[in-house]
């Protein structure tokens, strides 16, 4: 005698798979819209130079200490600059790396950037 499922018992179980594959794509594009909307702040020379960057890497604000700026070396203060953006970016590809990859699990989903 074969063991026989209940009816419809594969039907029920794709729709609710379904309903959670919706609903972590939704989740997904909420927490993917809060990322790009918040603002990162980093330093870099102990705090001569601050960075302010959108989660959509977009620098929002600079603010450099008078104390570093000196005309005999502009290239020090090029090298801080790109120091900053360098952690901003750093920090929010971090950032949102560590929020989705909680959203999904760790899985590695095609065209995500995870």
């Amino acid at each position: 005698m074969k063991a026989r499922l209940p009816q419809g018992y594969g039907k029920q179980s794709q729709q609710q798979l379904m309903q959670q594959v919706q609903q972590m794509q939704e989740n997904m594009r909420l927490k993917q819209e809060e990322l790009e909307n918040t603002e990162y702040s980093v330093t870099s020379g102990g705090g001569m130079v601050e960075l302010k960057m959108t989660g959509k890497h977009q620098v929002t604000g600079l603010k450099i200490n008078p104390d570093v700026v000196e005309k005999d070396d502009v290239e020090m203060l090029e090298d801080l600059i790109a120091a900053a953006v360098n952690e901003a970016v750093r920090v929010v590809d971090e950032a949102s790396e560590k929020e989705m990859g909680a959203l999904t699990g760790g899985l590695n989903i095609p065209g995500l950037g995870l």
